[in-house]
């Protein structure tokens, strides 16, 4: 029988807190599982809502920006191809920051009444998102094949654009989550935050229309432009638009972001009990 030896001693936690986080990793596949569960607990269409939510808005979006707007996007890709892909990755990302920003205060009786590394809730929360993302992933390779548009070398750095929404999602989200502890207002703030990044970003147009522009320089230096530009050139293919300074200041951004995102939550979580 396995069993675990608990030592009390000031200091320690700081100490062996990388450690106590991995010994702790099962309390993460608990909580992963849990939120997993509990997401479409007694509703009618379960995990359908993954398919149903992209499908919609990319229909809704393809009819305004499309039919309306008159947009048009890259050459020689199906519009509903452009704008599915940019829908699916900003969804993932979204979904992670928001679950990340409101982990503590979701999980406060359990934040008060027992210790463990509080970087677990965060990361636990990116598991529903990423899940979620799977299957509108899968919707898009549908998609895809009724277009009969087919994937090139490209899709080789796939897996990159999709770390890099994840690390994304969770250095902006663990800010948020610190400050939503100290101060609720900021969970009034996130949804508006998320309906503005999703106008502010290239999902329902191509960012060749504003490359042109005097003020393309700022809007590259938009860590989301990067990853979206970036994730629908590895779906579909060189046709699509992809500057890769763009990606370069994704990178550089988001790393310094998770840097001083993880410091602060350190340096702040012995105070959420207090805060809470």
């Amino acid at each position: 029988m396995k069993t675990h030896e608990v030592v009390i001693q000031p200091g320690r936690s700081e100490k062996h807190y990388w450690r106590d986080l991995w010994k702790n990793r099962e309390l993460l596949y608990i909580l992963s599982m849990r939120d997993i569960s509990v997401r479409y607990k007694q509703t009618i269409l379960g995990t359908s809502w993954s398919l149903i939510r992209p499908l919609t808005t990319m229909l809704i979006m393809v009819f305004v920006f499309s039919k309306v707007a008159k947009l048009k996007g890259d050459p020689g890709i199906p519009y509903p191809l452009m704008v599915l892909a940019g829908i699916t990755i900003w969804t993932f990302f979204a979904n992670a920051f928001t679950q990340i920003s409101t982990c503590i205060t979701a999980n406060s009786n359990l934040v008060t009444k027992v210790y463990f590394p509080r970087l677990i809730m965060p990361l636990s929360s990116i598991v529903v998102s990423f899940i979620d993302f799977l299957i509108a992933l899968g919707l898009f390779v549908l998609i895809a094949i009724w277009y009969q548009f087919w994937p090139d070398w490209h899709i080789l750095f796939l897996p990159l654009f999709m770390v890099l929404a994840l690390l994304a999602s969770f250095a902006f989200g663990l800010i948020f989550a610190v400050l939503n502890v100290r101060f609720r207002d900021i969970a009034q703030l996130i949804p508006f935050l998320v309906q503005v990044g999703f106008y502010a970003c290239p999902i329902a147009y191509s960012s060749r229309l504003v490359a042109g522009e005097s003020w393309y320089p700022l809007y590259i230096l938009n860590p989301l432009v990067g990853i979206i530009d970036g994730f629908r050139w590895s779906l579909l293919g060189e046709n699509a638009f992809f500057n890769p300074t763009s990606i370069v200041y994704s990178v550089l951004i988001i790393s310094v972001v998770l840097v001083i995102s993880v410091y602060f939550f350190r340096k702040r979580e012995n105070t959420f009990v207090d805060d809470i």
